[in-house]
């Protein structure tokens, strides 16, 4: 061992790392030769195994073939299939090729034995005893077969059976004794590698104490004097300086570091107050700057704040809190002087409120007028101590906000607690609070910008017309809601703002049908210098029957042209009533100069040539006929005229349609000779409220237009009917029909269908508007349905009275004569029923006169207590007016009230003439006896009135109420 330790001291590194080598070198050519053994004794044992498994896998083919050969054979003689034979036979070249493999494997005696057993067999059966059973087979002699199996075959098929079955088991011992071989070998090598490395780290441990001692301890040593040396003590070094190795040298130099850092540690400590002294100033440095760094990012963050937004509330909210941060301040607010506009940070909803409902106060009228910041110190209110009980001061400051104009428009306050707001702080109050007028100045010069915008907007988007403003580029600045609705952009004016001159032009274009010329009207107007003079152009929508002229105009700003403006207006309705005058005036034209060449041509016949009595009565029927249909024509404009005027007056009475209808079906009838004209009537007992005359040109015009409109002849159906309580009559015609896009047009004036068919029939195109207005003058409505090219059903819908009643008015009126005595002067029977009626279930004795006669005769006998009076009677020499005026010439008579009951809206003349009350027809009888009732009651009357106590009698109290 001394030995040992003497060699380490003498070269450490150098002898270790020898000896290093040399044991590693053992431990690898140990290992290695043992895993060689194991890889040998590996190799030979699959290898052995292997031919094993090659000879079991030959046999057990063997084995299979051969049951295969059998059971062929067996089928074969059994069911006589030849496929069974073949296939065994075709089994013999496939045994003896693995027969030859088999003696190829072979290597005891005992397998080469069975090798020849199984040549042996082969040729015994394939040669000798099949061929002799095949031949049997084949000459029909199958109970010989049966024979030869009893001869001996079988007993050798089964004695070469149990022989493979005896090899394969032989082959399988051998196999599990190979594994047991294998296993015993792997023990005995498993313990010499125990035994190996047990050795290998007996002799490691020996080497790792021997370096332990020699090197661990002189390590340990020189650790520990330099922690000693690290704390400032006195350090030795035990390690003898005298070794040759590594740690001598080591020791020497030890111990001339621990000398040279003796001599330099009084130089480092003087050096290291110096640096001392110099890093406490660069931390107050370092401070103020950081100090300086957040101030600064806060004035950036504020500045940021207030610039980047112009949402007023929260600039207002960023100012607060970001201030608060700048000037160290606890707590604080902002308010506009002229606006309800603020924000706080740190303050009640009740402090802001009080703050500013005192803003008049005294401390910020001095704000308002120095305008420059100023600081008071008070004593802390109770509600801000807290859990404080001693004295406590709080310190506010008040900076005015300037605007551009140098007037104060806001006011910041802000407070601290314990710590002053220093006077030399102001100059930067000051130049925040001027940032943050800059920001509120630019944000209401936007709110008056966007509030002027709006304005702006909301003005062009009343205008009817679609305007459109362009730049000097081309791109669209501004457009309204009128032009989004022409060019179905739904009202999103974003949409269009902002397009470029493509962009727009082509979206345009789209839906505009002369493309090329709008584009070269638009480009021209962009780049025209004088838009002076009317400059437009006219266009039509695709699929629409809108037609636009768009006017365009220049925009300057002084004398620079800044863009152009578009106005687009929809012209459809000018458009289209140009057209109508322009077809109304040749249509007219026509139409009077037609009568008027007859009625010139057979003038100048009768006058200037000797004519027989029947052709002179020819041309004058002629010319007649021909002026009555001037005379129609004329009377056509002048009805339409009256109608738009409002000056069209109606007698209305109660009527009933059928005969009307047959009346106008008769009369036409007469005009055409391939038409079948059928009324199919179902209101024979239904009356309406009108005009006869005028309903009778509603139905000419329908049925002469079914007429007219079908040329070809066929059948016009008329049907009146009951449905909703409505009386409904339909004309139907077998004729050309109406083309859809005209339904829509069919009862404008002048209107007449653009078709070549249509055009060679007469017509003003005035019909079907007169038909129209007469029809709801008479509280209806006329509708169409058409199928084009098969024929047209016109339905006019008017409001049904009621069912009228075939019994007479009496004239004596009730047996009471205390009941007021009403005459009813009316010469529609139906509506004179009705009217008796009411007022006799109302209390009153009625008598009835139907015309002028009959009413100057009955007053001769009798005076009533009032008078119900038709204007317009059938006698046309006394009617309603006539009555009025004589009544009130007579002294009995002209305090009769008189209350008429009329179709003409004339209610000045009639209280002129001195009537009470004006009902103009149709009204709700119940109002008229209500109104005789009041006027009566009014009036008064000798003796007593009877009321019957009924329905009525509470109406009859609450009207003299």
């Amino acid at each position: 061992m001394s030995k040992l330790n003497l060699y380490f001291k003498k070269g450490l590194s150098r002898r270790f790392i020898a000896l290093m080598g040399f044991f590693i070198i053992f431990f690898i050519l140990g290992t290695a030769a043992i895993f060689l053994t194991m890889e040998q004794i590996n190799r030979t044992y699959y290898k052995e195994r292997a031919e094993l498994v090659n000879r079991e896998e030959i046999i057990r083919e063997i084995n299979d073939r051969y049951n295969t050969v059998f059971s062929d054979i067996r089928g074969y003689i059994a069911f006589d299939n030849p496929d069974l034979r073949d296939n065994a036979l075709e089994q013999q070249p496939k045994i003896r090729k693995l027969i030859s493999d088999f003696n190829k494997l072979v290597i005891t005696d005992g397998d080469k034995a069975y090798g020849e057993e199984l040549l042996e067999f082969t040729n015994y059966y394939f040669i000798e005893q099949l061929p002799v059973a095949l031949e049997l087979m084949d000459s029909g002699k199958k109970s010989e077969i049966s024979n030869i199996a009893n001869s001996g075959t079988t007993a050798n098929i089964i004695n070469f059976q149990e022989n493979s079955r005896q090899y394969l088991i032989g082959i399988n011992d051998q196999l599990d004794e190979k594994v047991l071989q294998l296993t015993q070998k792997q023990r005995w090598i498993q313990l010499g590698l125990i035994v190996f490395i047990f050795t290998i780290l007996i002799v490691l441990f020996r080497m790792i104490r021997l370096m332990l001692i020699q090197i661990g301890q002189p390590l340990a040593e020189f650790a520990y004097a330099a922690n000693e040396i690290a704390k400032g003590n006195e350090a030795v070094i035990k390690v003898d300086s005298e070794r040759e190795d590594e740690l001598g040298a080591l020791a020497v130099a030890f111990k001339q570091m621990i000398a040279s850092i003796q001599e330099k540690e009084q130089d480092l400590l003087a050096h290291n107050e110096e640096l001392q002294a110099q890093q406490e100033e660069l931390e107050e440095a370092l401070e103020i700057l950081r100090r300086n760094e957040e101030e600064l990012g806060r004035r950036n963050t504020l500045i940021n704040k207030i610039s980047t937004s112009l949402d007023k509330k929260e600039v207002l909210e960023s100012i607060v809190i970001n201030m608060s941060g700048l000037i160290n301040a606890d707590r604080g607010m902002i308010t506009l002087i002229h606006e309800d506009a603020y924000a706080a940070f740190g303050v009640s909803t009740v402090g802001v409120d009080q703050y500013r409902k005192y803003i008049d106060n005294g401390i910020n009228e001095r704000l308002l007028k120095e305008k420059k910041p100023f600081s008071i110190k008070r004593e802390i209110d109770v509600s801000e101590k807290g859990f404080h009980e001693e004295r406590g001061y709080c310190y506010d400051i008040f900076i005015p906000v300037l605007s551009s104009a140098n007037e104060v428009m806001a006011t910041m306050v802000y407070s601290r607690f314990g710590d002053p707001f220093l006077e030399r702080y102001s100059d930067e109050y000051v130049s925040l609070a001027k940032q943050v007028g800059m920001s509120l100045d630019k944000i209401n010069i936007y709110e008056r910008s966007d509030k002027n915008r709006r304005l702006n907007q909301d003005i062009l988007n009343s205008v009817n017309e679609g305007i459109q403003l362009i730049d000097s580029e081309g791109t669209i600045v501004q457009v309204n809601n009128q032009l989004c609705q022409m060019f179905e952009c739904k009202e999103n004016l974003g949409h269009l703002e902002g397009l470029t001159w493509t962009k727009w032009t082509s979206f345009m274009k789209d839906f505009i049908e002369d493309e090329q010329g709008f584009d070269e009207f638009v480009t021209k107007a962009k780049n025209m210098l004088d838009l002076s003079g009317e400059y437009a152009f006219t266009y039509k929508k695709k699929a629409e029957n809108t037609v636009v002229k768009v006017y365009c105009t220049a925009l300057f700003q002084g004398i620079e042209r800044v863009g152009t403006i578009f106005v687009h207006r929809d012209i459809t309705k000018e458009f289209e009533v140009d057209q109508m005058k322009s077809e109304f005036v040749s249509t007219v034209s026509h139409e009077l100069r037609t009568p008027l060449a007859s009625i010139l041509g057979f003038t100048e016949l009768i006058l200037n040539r000797e004519l027989k009595p029947e052709k002179q009565k020819k041309y004058l029927t002629t010319i007649y006929g021909e002026a009555k249909r001037l005379t129609a024509l004329i009377n056509d404009f002048l009805d339409l005229q009256r109608m738009e005027a409002g000056k069209q007056t109606y007698e209305k009475k109660f009527i009933q349609l059928g005969p009307i209808i047959e009346k106008v079906m008769d009369a036409q009838q007469v005009n055409t000779t391939n038409h079948e004209l059928v009324f199919e009537n179902q209101i024979e007992n239904e009356s309406i409220l009108g005009d006869s005359a005028k309903l009778e040109q509603v139905f000419t015009n329908l049925i002469n237009n079914a007429i007219k409109y079908s040329p070809d002849g066929g059948k016009v159906a008329i049907q009146t009917y009951i449905e909703n309580e409505n009386v409904k009559i339909d004309v139907t015609d077998e004729g050309l029909g109406i083309p859809p896009d005209a339904m829509e047009k069919l009862f404008n004036k002048f209107y007449r269908v653009d078709n070549s068919d249509r055009r060679r029939i007469g017509g003003t195109g005035l019909g079907l508007a007169i038909v129209q207005e007469i029809v709801k003058s008479h509280g209806g409505e006329i509708s169409v349905v058409s199928q084009y090219g098969i024929g047209s059903t016109f339905t006019v819908t008017l409001p049904k009275i009621g069912v009228t009643s075939s019994k007479l008015i009496s004239a004596n009126g009730s047996d009471s004569q205390d009941k007021y005595l009403i005459l009813l002067v009316e010469d529609d029977q139906s509506l004179a029923e009705l009217i008796q009626q009411e007022l006799e279930d109302s209390g009153f004795r009625v008598c009835h006169t139907k015309s002028g006669k009959e009413t100057i005769q009955f007053l001769e006998n009798d005076v009533p207590d009032a008078i119900v009076l038709d204007i317009m009677l059938d006698e046309q020499e006394i009617d309603g007016w006539d009555i009025m005026t004589r009544m009130k010439k007579e002294e009995k008579y002209k305090n009769i009230p008189i209350i008429i009951s009329s179709a003409l809206d004339e209610k000045e003349k009639g209280y002129a003439l001195g009537a009470k009350e004006y009902f103009i027809k149709p009204y709700k009888p119940s109002k008229l006896s209500k109104t005789i009732m009041q006027t009566l009651l009014k009036i008064g009357k000798m003796g007593q009135i009877l009321i019957p106590e009924d329905a009525n009698s509470e109406g009859v109290e609450e009207d003299k109420e």
